[in-house]
């Protein structure tokens, strides 16, 4: 099963590289991310580590997780594009939270890379 989703993280990797100290200093925190296609499948897992070393991403779930991040595939893509604002999504059941809510709002949209061409 591919995601669109997985393109966008496949992007992220490189910015670890160049700003992940200074993201890893500004978030501190641990994030799994459960994409799925949609309602009811068995979602695909980021974990993104904004509290270690320059930061790290890993497919599958990796540690502990600060915050965890479920949603469909193709609402992820419209919080990454700035089309669906995250408290909104919250709000309306399109995104849920689970663990250190303090620690999922260090993660927000501007994090994710604006050139993904998906």
């Amino acid at each position: 099963m591919s995601l669109k989703s997985d393109a966008l993280f496949a992007k992220m990797e490189p910015l670890f590289k160049t700003e992940g100290a200074a993201l890893v200093k500004k978030v501190g925190a641990v994030f799994h991310f459960e994409i799925s296609k949609a309602k009811g499948e068995t979602p695909t897992v980021w974990t993104i580590d904004l509290k270690n070393g320059t930061g790290s991403l890993t497919k599958g779930k990796n540690g502990t997780a600060d915050a965890t991040f479920s949603l469909l595939d193709d609402d992820f893509i419209l919080l990454s594009e700035g089309k669906l604002n995250p408290q909104q999504a919250f709000m309306q059941g399109k995104m849920k939270i689970k663990g250190n809510m303090a620690a999922a709002t260090k993660f927000t949209p501007d994090l994710l890379p604006k050139d993904a061409k998906l």
